[in-house]
């Protein structure tokens, strides 16, 4: 999953112009392959250069995500309980969590090859799933497909499936399990420490 997540990060990159002009497969694809090229090529990122790899982060994929849908998501219906305050707040945490696995997990890419399957959807679609399959060395391929929504930004991705698993879903669990025992509060109190420490939390399964 860490390696996978890797793997997403790579393949959304900042482009606001491209992601205006271009359909959300080919933009994909695209960046994909110059990612993937500046991962291979970057000695530093590769042996865990940290500010290195969470700066690619911050100015090259960031920017394709859309946080706040995707904390609504994970909180679900416990979403409701949350302030407009405190989920600004645990959206930046969430971000902040995400950064750290996605950073984390870069630092581990080593030459899988990601295949792209065709996409149909039409120029009024305003949502649509792109899938992808990463192929590995001695494994069997493990689909890696990204929910995208249209805005007036851009293309943004708000959910994320690994071999046929929500990302948001997955996180679903243990955000709703915080709020029952400890409140939204808790929650925000359990990401801040995460954050902290620096730890970067896969999602719980």
């Amino acid at each position: 999953m860490k390696l996978l997540l890797g793997l997403l990060a790579a393949c959304l990159f900042s482009a606001a112009a491209m992601a205006s002009e271009q359909a959300p497969d080919v933009l994909v694809k695209n960046v994909t392959t110059e990612v993937l090229d500046t991962v291979r090529q970057d000695k530093d990122i590769q042996n865990g250069n940290s500010k290195k790899t969470l700066d690619l982060v911050e100015t090259k994929i960031l920017p394709h995500f859309n946080f706040q849908r995707m904390t609504q998501l994970a909180m679900g219906r416990e979403g409701r309980k949350a302030t407009p305050e405190q989920l600004k707040v645990l959206t930046d945490e969430f971000r902040t969590l995400l950064v750290r696995t996605y950073s984390k997990a870069l630092t581990e890419y080593r030459d899988q090859e990601i295949s792209f399957k065709p996409l149909k959807w039409a120029a009024t679609d305003t949502d649509v799933k792109v899938r992808t399959e990463v192929k590995q060395s001695g494994g069997k391929p493990i689909t890696l497909d990204y929910y995208l929504e249209k805005s007036a930004a851009g293309w943004k991705v708000y959910d994320v499936e690994v071999a046929g698993a929500s990302l948001v879903t997955n996180y679903r669990s243990s955000f709703s399990q915080e709020i029952q025992k400890n409140g939204v509060e808790g929650l925000i109190r359990s990401l801040q420490a995460k954050n902290k420490t620096g730890a970067a939390a896969s999602p719980a399964k």
